[in-house]
């Protein structure tokens, strides 16, 4: 049992065995939503890359660092599929049931994440509710 109540040897309908089982997506591999250990390398990699800049053109300011991680996140989803941070450590941002993210959805999902409160909180899928407002969900690529 991964997670839930047994039931006559199985999970019970009602509860998932692993992110994502609710949603069609596999337990691993390819396709499977991304787990916290890969989301956090991301944004880590991603953030450490809005220092830099921020260093290097703005004497670091906090605002400049911020303002440099939303445009890199805005540019690169609806491009290549996920920012730098994501591509490195393996993941796409999709569409929720598959597809192009368009452009609206990169620009209300990165507003939601720089508040980090809806980013912090997600549903048993292991959506933020920055994905769910979106409607986007981030894979293993």
């Amino acid at each position: 049992m991964l997670h839930g109540r047994r039931y006559a040897g199985a999970v019970t309908p009602t509860e998932n065995a692993y992110p994502g089982q609710r949603l069609g997506m596999p337990a691993e591999g390819r396709g499977s939503v991304a787990r916290p250990g890969r989301r956090i390398a991301a944004l880590a990699i991603d953030w450490a890359c809005a220092v830099i800049v921020s260093i290097a053109f703005f004497s670091y300011d906090a605002l400049a660092t911020t303002a440099v991680f939303a445009i890199v996140q805005v540019l690169f989803l609806p491009t290549l599929g996920g920012s730098p941070g994501h591509r490195l450590v393996g993941l796409r941002l999709q569409r929720l049931h598959g597809g192009w993210v368009g452009l609206w959805r990169p620009i209300v999902r990165t507003a939601l994440l720089v508040l980090v409160i809806p980013a912090v909180i997600w549903d048993p899928d292991q959506r933020g509710l920055h994905d769910k407002a979106a409607g986007t969900i981030l894979i293993r690529g």
